[in-house]
């Protein structure tokens, strides 16, 4: 198995919940999990996540405050974006907004891409997109 230079690790408070949004909802699989710590740390192409429940295993202070999300949020590359648009609509789950089409500038010119805004049930703000 190949390490991503960076991997977040996301503090949740409930495991069970978290694994229900990014494996159920988003389609991320658990690459492997040690469910003795609260641990699992997920894949999707070639993203990286780890989930640590708070409060089990090693944890580093994390606020017990909602959301735990704060100012951060994760643009993440997928391959079927309606996908994940049905899927959230089936679960009646919360899109912040979206799916929508945006054009960035980049050094390389412009990037289009449709994306989605969707907050995970720790409040972690995640960005969907698929590029157009």
């Amino acid at each position: 198995m190949k390490f991503n230079a960076l991997i977040p690790e996301l503090g949740v408070r409930d495991l069970a919940a978290s694994l229900d949004f990014y494996v159920g909802l988003i389609g991320f699989s658990v690459a492997y999990d040690r469910p003795e710590e609260g641990f699992a740390f997920l894949e999707l192409g070639a993203a990286q996540l780890m989930l640590d429940t708070i409060g089990m295993g090693r944890s580093f202070g994390e606020a017990a405050s909602t959301p735990l999300g704060g100012g951060i949020n994760f643009q993440l590359e997928v391959d079927d974006l309606d996908g994940i648009v049905s899927r959230l609509a089936a679960a009646d789950w919360p899109v912040v907004l979206g799916p929508e089409e945006r054009r960035y500038r980049t050094p390389d010119g412009e990037r289009g891409q449709r994306q989605l805004w969707v907050r995970d049930p720790d409040g972690y703000l995640l960005r969907p997109f698929q590029p157009i």
